[in-house]
């Protein structure tokens, strides 16, 4: 059910109390030398699940490993510049989408767009000429990213079958969930998303908020899981200067702060690879983020591969004080129940190569965070993104939509709008915006990272820009009819206002992007990752229907409604 106005402020109210009865106390958590630490993540964390290293099939880390370091060493792995609370921050890890060709992920603001995986017998990744998109280096650093991502999927799938609810041997979590597919988020969804930005603001890291999984009633659940996306992390915590302390359990130093994964298909389960190294290519100074990018991004794990908890458990209360101290080097994850201030927190120690699923609602109803090792780490985090409004796909549906109600005389060379009715007017508008903001500009802002090392986005993009074009000869047209003192046009009044909410909107968004282009963080950019206010132009530029500058026309419809 969508939750209305009133429960959001109720749900305000209740994190406001839980903070001010928490006071200035620890709330506790267990690692696994504690004991109780395989009782609590029965009882709280069932939806975690860990598959252990040494229980991937043979030959998949090496392939795996090389294709994280190799996306590092081409420079694919880049720190994003979002938006937290009106003012932009870098993440504190570098990343890169790499997943169905034409996908996207969006995050704080951001949209970041798929490197396509490599899929074996698909021509997807090729132009027009028949060249592919990425050398052959990349090539197979993502097709082996693929072939991890197959793997996920079969794994996640025979856990469904079996219906295990946490595995304890060589079984993975169980997971009620998937396909691509819903998009519906409730307010409740986007709630936590919002709690998620301020505890990850706090976190001073950037991490991701995420949307968690909407409320019931879930989507019909498909048998089979299919991953479109991973986000690949990169930190090395050596180059970070100002890593904070976890603040409500004393976790340890946070490469990413307490977060729910975003964007993602209700129930979705989340699959993270985990890769910690001696020392990874130098690049540039970044933290880890798993899942999603909040710097939002999220990993969570899940207990249960490898070991059966009973002996984990023997073996957690023989460990001695080197082993305490080992854990407290390693990579961990952390979780915690939202909104719960009594329920012990969880930290989950990462080898290299360990594998974790986050299941069931756990991301909806639990948060994460990332917990600092001394070494550098990869990690590779799948996910099924929501798709309904992501894809080049349903983007270019909507560019033809807008674009059908223009009318071309080729006999008189002259454009026409072909209805004035009202609601086709504003779904055009929508559409010429969403275009502009969603698209156009999100693309631009990342600079050209994406053509230095993939071209597969150049030229969908370049036929964006020219549908978008079109879309302002479209607001012309309208413009002219609404400034028509001798139309007959009987709802003038109403398209006059449908057409002033939608200049006014672009302009305020414009300015928007442009500030963002030119913040001071910005600046600081090489050429090659620097956002590009684009599209931009010159308000007397003649192949432009309308200024980019939009306050005198607005002014003029202001006007024109004054006197109707």
């Amino acid at each position: 059910m969508k939750r209305s106005d009133d429960s959001e402020r109720e749900k305000r109210r209740k994190r406001r109390r839980l903070i001010q009865e928490l006071g200035e106390q620890r709330i506790p958590y267990l690692s696994p030398t504690d004991p109780g630490y395989q009782d609590l993540w029965d009882s709280s964390y069932a939806g975690l699940a860990l598959r252990q290293s040494g229980t991937l099939p043979d030959g998949l880390h090496e392939k795996v490993q090389s294709a994280l370091i190799t996306l590092q060493r081409r420079g694919c792995l880049l720190r994003d510049l979002v938006r937290v609370r009106d003012r932009d921050v870098f993440t504190a890890v570098s990343r890169a989408l790499v997943g169905q060709p034409g996908y996207t992920y969006r995050y704080l603001d951001t949209r970041l767009f798929t490197i396509p995986w490599h899929c074996e017998g698909e021509e997807g990744q090729k132009d027009e000429k028949e060249k592919h998109c990425c050398d052959s280096d990349l090539r197979d650093a993502c097709k082996a990213l693929w072939e991890l991502n197959q793997f996920f999927c079969s794994d996640v799938q025979q856990t469904n079958v079996r219906g295990v609810k946490r595995c304890r041997s060589d079984t993975e979590n169980s997971e009620d969930t998937p396909g691509e597919g819903t998009c519906e988020e409730s307010v409740k969804d986007r709630l936590l998303e919002k709690q998620e930005e301020e505890e990850e603001e706090d976190s001073g890291q950037g991490c991701s908020h995420s949307s968690p999984p909407s409320s019931a009633p879930p989507p019909a659940i498909s048998s089979l899981v299919q991953f479109n996306v991973t986000l690949i992390n990169y930190m090395d915590p050596t180059a970070m200067t100002q890593l904070k302390e976890e603040p409500y359990y004393g976790m340890g130093k946070m490469a990413v702060g307490w977060h729910h994964d975003e964007n993602l298909v209700p129930l979705s389960p989340v699959a993270v690879y985990s890769y910690s190294c001696p020392a990874e290519p130098k690049n540039e100074e970044v933290t880890e983020k798993d899942g999603e990018g909040q710097s939002k991004e999220q990993e969570t794990e899940t207990e249960g591969e490898g070991t059966s908890k009973e002996e984990q458990k023997e073996e957690g209360e023989g460990l001695g004080k080197e082993e305490v101290e080992k854990e407290k080097v390693c990579w961990r994850v952390g979780l915690k129940v939202a909104w719960d201030i009594h329920t012990p927190g969880l930290a989950l120690p990462l080898q290299s190569g360990d594998c974790y699923y986050m299941t069931d609602d756990l991301n909806r109803t639990h948060q994460h965070c990332v917990l600092a090792g001394d070494t550098a780490r990869f990690s590779s985090t799948h996910r099924v993104v929501q798709c309904c409004t992501g894809t080049l796909d349903y983007i270019q549906k909507r560019c033809s939509e807008a674009l059908e109600n223009l009318h071309t005389n080729t006999e008189k060379n002259t454009k026409s709008l072909s209805s004035l009715l009202p609601s086709t007017l504003q779904c055009i508008e929508d559409i010429h915006n969403e275009v502009e903001f969603e698209w156009l500009r999100q693309y631009w802002f990342q600079g050209r990272r994406y053509a230095r090392f993939c071209s597969w986005w150049t030229k969908p993009m370049e036929q964006m820009e020219k549908d978008w074009k079109e879309m302002e000869r479209m607001t012309q047209l309208l413009l002219a009819v609404v400034e028509d003192e001798n139309t007959t046009q009987e709802n003038r009044r109403e398209i006059a206002d449908i057409l002033l909410n939608a200049l006014t909107d672009r302009q305020q968004h414009r300015q928007t992007w442009r500030d963002r282009c030119q913040s001071s963080l910005a600046q600081t950019l090489p050429l090659e990752e620097a956002p590009v206010d684009r599209p931009y132009w010159s308000n007397d530029d003649p192949d432009m229907p309308l200024p980019f500058d939009l306050s005198d026309i607005i002014n003029r419809v202001e006007s024109l409604l004054w006197r109707m």
